[in-house]
């Protein structure tokens, strides 16, 4: 068998991405029926966790997510490889995939990194947030709706802020269920990128869904189910204007949201910044989800762990047994 990337939601079948959601909202239900209470899919198995970037919630799921599977980790920061020396990217990934069964990697960089250490068959390669998209708060966030609606069909997503890479995943998820409505309110300037809004849409046309974009906050329709944004800074980026502020600051979510929205929920990647992209009244007001979001990240790891273990040859008794490339 070939390992399993995880590189882009777009790289994932119709039917992998429910697998995954279902399997992650499975997990948060504390169910493991699939292998069992006892099951350990990574056990005998080795898991990277390379973190270029900060991060408190994804490096902690995975590496949780890891250890609760079975398996065991090994953790990299952003100066501890060779990388700083001048070994080349291609070497390193080289290295990886003849010592590792896993990778999970942050580089807050170019997916094409990503996506050269993948080119072989024998490490999973999952993308832990590129500068392009964050594929694993996507599952996340399909996660979250599911455990909370009980479904994904037909629910209606507001999401307002900056269209990063999370507003990526979640373009590129939420359309390929049928009958959802994604209505995004932008920044001038700081919108969905065109790749991936000419993607979702292409993924709306065949589900029926819906994704709309705007850069303004007026004449916003009601009835959503969810509110959703994240922080204005994105990690591991910086703004090319200098009155970026300016721009951003109509596009704050308060509860004035929920007059025309009264049972929405309110989800936020985090770490939020309280008085800048959101008031603390939401935040930590009773229609937020967002720690439970954050929980999730963790379920949705293991969801993710599990489908790239199913992939990989059966670990040897002992030592890890090395095999040729």
């Amino acid at each position: 068998m070939s390992a399993r990337h995880l590189i882009s939601l777009d790289d994932l079948t119709d039917a992998e991405l429910y697998a995954l959601v279902e399997r992650g909202a499975a997990f948060a239900a504390g169910r493991t029926e699939a292998g069992g209470p006892q099951a350990r899919p990574l056990d005998g198995r080795i898991t990277g966790v390379y973190f270029r970037a900060t991060s408190t919630r994804t490096r902690t799921a995975f590496s949780v997510g890891a250890l609760r599977l079975g398996g065991q980790i090994i953790s990299y920061g952003a100066g501890d490889l060779q990388l700083n020396t001048g070994e080349t990217s291609e070497d390193t990934g080289r290295v990886f995939s003849r010592m590792l069964d896993v990778l999970v990697a942050r580089t807050a960089g170019e997916t094409a990194e990503l996506r050269g250490w993948a080119a072989q068959h024998r490490m999973s390669v999952v993308n832990a947030m590129s500068a392009q998209e964050h594929p694993t708060q996507g599952l996340t966030d399909l996660t979250t709706f599911l455990g909370r609606f009980g479904r994904i069909e037909g629910l209606r997503v507001l999401y307002v802020g900056e269209g990063n890479n999370t507003a990526a995943a979640l373009a590129l998820g939420l359309t390929r269920y049928r009958g959802t409505t994604l209505e995004l309110r932008t920044p001038p300037g700081y919108g969905l990128d065109p790749d991936v809004r000419r993607r979702a849409l292409a993924h709306a046309r065949a589900a029926g869904s819906a994704l709309t974009e705007h850069h303004h906050m007026a004449d916003l329709p009601g009835d959503f189910d969810a509110v959703y944004t994240t922080r204005w800074q994105t990690t591991g980026t910086s703004k090319p204007d200098a009155d970026w502020r300016e721009r951003f600051v109509p596009f704050q979510v308060t509860d004035a949201l929920w007059k025309t929205s009264p049972r929405a929920v309110f989800l936020h990647d985090l770490p939020a910044h309280r008085g800048e992209e959101v008031t603390a009244e939401v935040l930590d007001g009773p229609h937020s989800i967002a720690f439970q979001q954050a929980e999730n990240k963790a379920h949705s790891a293991m969801a993710v762990l599990e489908w790239c273990a199913a992939s990989l040859p059966v670990p040897a008794h002992g030592d890890r047994e090395f095999r040729a490339a």
